[in-house]
C-alpha cells in the first residue's frame, strides 16, 4: 500500500462567511481555500485576510451579510460614540472578538458584528452578560475604528485617575509609619486611585468579595454580588505587584512576604457616618499573589430581625429561643449563607446594659458597641477553647463562640450552657437535624447535647428577584416534583422569574433573601438524641412538629414572590 502523499492532508475547514461568499458567486473554491489558507498560517481572522485581497469591497460585503443573514445594518459614521454603554462587555472580549455594544434594553444586547459567522464571538458575549445578542451588521474598517478609540481609551483609564482625589480614606491600625516606609512610589502612583475606585464600586454594587487575581497573560478582578461573582476589570498586568503592596501595606501585612498566605484588615472611611472594614485574605499563585478582601458593613447587622427574611412563626421561636437565660443556640449552614450576620443581629436583639455578652471570632468581622470581641490567634495559642475558658472566668451572660471546630471547643461551649450561660455558635452542615449527629460524630456525650442544645437553625442565602420580574408558566406537574402539595395549586399565587433590567445588571437578581429551618429542641428529639438516633430520625420527628425543611421554607418565598423556583432549586437540597 503506497504511502499518503503530502498533498492528501485534510483541507483545513472553511470558515462560515468563506462558504456563504462561494455559495453566492463572490468567491470561487480555489479562492476561498487560498484566503482561508493564508488566515490560518497568518493566524488572522478570515475576514481581515479578505477585505486586504480586494475580492470584494468593504460596502458590498456588509450589505452582503446583512441580506444574507437577515441582520439590520447600521452606519457607524453616524453614531453617538458618547452615548454607547459602557461596560456591558469586557474589553479583553470586544477587542479579541471584533464586537462593540450598542444597547441594552431588557435582557438583550444590540451588537455590531461584520462578521455574522462569528458564533463563537455570540456564545461568549451570551455567556459573560446572560443577555440575549440581537447582532447588527457594520463596515468592517469603521469596526476596527472605533475599536481603536475604545483601546486608547482603556489605556488612558488608569492614568485619568490620577486626578481629583475620592473622598474616602483609608485608616491603619496604628501609624502610617508603615506607609511612609514603603515609599513613595506606592503613595503617589495612580494604583491608589485605581483601588480606591474598585472598592467603591464593590460598596456600591453591594458585593461581599473582591477578588484581584492575577494569571499569565492577565489580570482580572471580580466582584461576588448576590453569592455570583461577576468579572468587573481587566487592568494592565503590570499593576499587580503595585496594587499588591498598596492592599498589604494599608492591611499591615508584610509586604516583603510573597512565599505564604497573609490575613489581615483595612478600613475604609467613606463618609463622616460610614466606614466600611475588610478583611483581607493573600494566597501565592503562579503567577503572582491573589487578594480576596471580604467587605463588613456594619449596616448589616444592624437590620434588625424583620429584615432577616424570617416567617412570622420562625421568628416567635428565634425570639423566644435567644431570650432564654441558658442553653445553646446553634446557626449552621455552608460559607457564604449568612450566618454571621443572623448571629450578630441576635446579639443585637439582646445586646442591653444590663447583660455581658463576650464573643471569639476568627477574626471579629463586624464592631459591635457594647460586646466584648476577641480575635482568636492560633499561633499566639489564644484558641477558641482558650478563649472560652477565659469568658467563664469574665462574668459572662451571653457567650458566642465564632465556630465550634473541635470537641474541645464544643465540650466547653456546652459546659458553659449547662451552667447558666447563654451560648451562641456556628457549624457547617446542611440541614438543622444533621447538626446534631455531627455534635455527636465529634465525640460530644448525648446526654450533653441533649440537656444543652436548645435551638438549631440552617439558613441558605437566595437570590431576590428584581422589581423587573414577569410572572413564569410553570407546569403543575414541576411545581408537584418541586415539592408543592396539591392544596397549594389553587390559582391564589403566581410564581414569577427573573427577566433583567438596568437596575439588576442584566441578572433580574437584586439582593438577597433569608431561607430558614428554625427547628427547636423538643423531649421527644431530646430522646432520639439520647438513644443515639440518626439525622432521618430527627428529621421525622422535626417534621410531625412543624418544623420546615430549607426546601419548604424556599417554597413560601416562591409563592410570595421573593425568588425564582429555579433559585430555590438550586440552594436547598430534598
Amino acid at each position: 500500500m503506497a504511502a499518503a502523499s503530502p498533498h492528501s492532508i485534510v483541507p483545513l475547514p472553511m470558515s462560515g462567511l468563506a462558504r456563504a461568499l462561494v455559495q453566492a458567486g463572490h468567491l470561487s473554491t480555489s479562492q476561498a481555500e487560498a484566503l482561508n489558507k493564508k488566515a490560518f498560517s497568518e493566524k488572522s481572522l478570515f475576514i481581515d485576510v479578505l477585505l486586504q485581497s480586494g475580492h470584494i469591497e468593504k460596502r458590498a460585503l456588509a450589505l452582503f451579510c446583512s441580506e444574507t443573514y437577515g441582520y439590520p445594518a447600521l452606519d457607524l459614521s453616524a453614531l453617538d460614540i458618547a452615548a454607547l454603554p459602557e461596560k456591558i462587555i469586557d474589553d479583553r472580549l470586544m477587542q479579541g472578538q471584533r464586537v462593540i455594544a450598542l444597547a441594552k434594553r431588557g435582557n438583550k444586547i444590540t451588537v455590531a458584528i461584520s462578521d455574522p459567522t462569528n458564533m463563537q464571538a455570540f456564545d461568549q458575549i451570551k455567556f459573560q452578560t446572560g443577555l440575549i445578542v440581537e447582532p447588527v451588521i457594520v463596515q468592517h474598517d469603521m469596526l476596527l475604528q472605533l475599536l481603536e478609540k475604545f483601546g486608547q481609551n482603556a489605556e488612558q483609564s488608569l492614568n485619568e485617575l490620577i486626578g481629583d482625589d475620592l473622598d474616602i480614606n483609608f485608616i491603619e491600625d496604628d501609624t502610617a509609619a508603615a506607609t511612609d516606609a514603603v515609599g513613595t512610589d506606592i503613595d503617589d502612583a495612580p494604583v491608589v486611585k485605581f483601588l480606591q475606585k474598585i472598592l467603591l464600586d464593590g460598596i456600591n454594587l453591594g458585593a461581599s468579595d473582591i477578588h484581584f487575581e492575577p494569571f499569565e497573560k492577565f489580570y482580572r478582578i471580580r466582584f461576588r454580588v448576590d453569592g455570583i461573582l461577576r468579572e468587573v476589570a481587566q487592568p494592565p498586568l503590570a499593576i499587580k505587584e503595585k496594587l499588591a503592596s498598596r492592599i498589604k501595606v494599608i492591611s499591615r501585612l508584610d509586604i516583603s512576604e510573597k512565599r505564604v498566605p497573609q490575613d489581615g484588615r483595612m478600613k475604609l472611611v467613606v463618609s463622616k457616618t460610614r466606614t466600611i472594614d475588610f478583611r483581607v485574605s493573600t494566597l501565592p499563585t503562579l503567577f503572582g499573589e491573589k487578594i480576596v478582601m471580604r467587605i463588613l458593613d456594619a449596616t448589616q447587622a444592624q437590620m434588625g430581625i424583620d429584615a432577616l427574611g424570617y416567617d412570622a412563626d420562625q421568628k416567635e421561636t428565634l425570639l423566644n429561643a435567644i431570650q432564654r437565660p441558658y442553653g445553646m443556640v446553634l446557626v449552621t449552614g455552608p460559607t457564604g449563607s449568612g450566618k454571621t450576620v443572623s448571629l450578630y443581629t441576635c446579639l443585637n436583639v439582646i445586646n442591653k446594659p444590663g447583660i455581658n455578652i463576650s464573643t471569639a471570632e476568627d477574626p471579629a468581622e463586624i464592631n459591635l458597641p457594647g460586646v466584648n470581641q476577641v480575635n482568636v490567634n492560633d499561633k499566639a495559642g489564644l484558641t477558641f477553647a482558650v478563649a472560652l475558658k477565659s469568658f467563664l472566668r469574665q462574668d459572662p451572660d451571653v457567650i458566642m463562640v465564632g465556630e465550634i471546630r473541635d470537641l474541645e471547643t464544643a465540650d466547653i461551649a456546652i459546659k458553659a450552657a449547662q451552667t447558666g450561660h447563654m451560648v451562641f455558635s456556628t457549624l457547617h452542615t446542611n440541614d438543622a437535624p444533621s447538626t446534631l449527629t455531627r455534635l455527636m460524630n465529634m465525640g460530644v456525650a448525648p446526654f450533653n447535647i441533649a440537656s444543652s442544645v436548645i435551638l438549631i437553625t440552617a439558613q441558605r442565602l437566595a437570590r431576590r428577584l428584581c422589581n423587573c420580574k414577569q410572572p413564569a408558566a410553570i407546569l403543575d406537574e414541576v411545581l408537584l416534583q418541586a415539592g408543592f402539595k396539591e392544596a397549594d395549586l389553587d390559582g391564589s399565587w403566581q410564581p414569577f422569574k427573573p427577566v433583567g433590567c438596568e437596575r439588576c445588571s442584566g441578572s433580574g437578581y437584586k439582593g438577597r433573601v433569608g431561607i430558614y429551618q428554625i427547628m427547636p429542641i423538643s423531649q421527644e428529639i431530646e430522646c432520639i438524641i439520647l438513644s443515639q438516633g440518626s439525622a432521618p430520625d430527627i428529621e421525622r420527628q422535626a417534621a410531625l412538629e412543624g418544623v420546615k425543611s430549607l426546601r419548604q421554607s424556599g417554597l413560601i418565598k416562591v409563592k410570595q414572590g421573593l425568588t425564582s423556583l429555579e433559585e430555590v432549586l438550586g440552594c436547598t437540597n430534598e
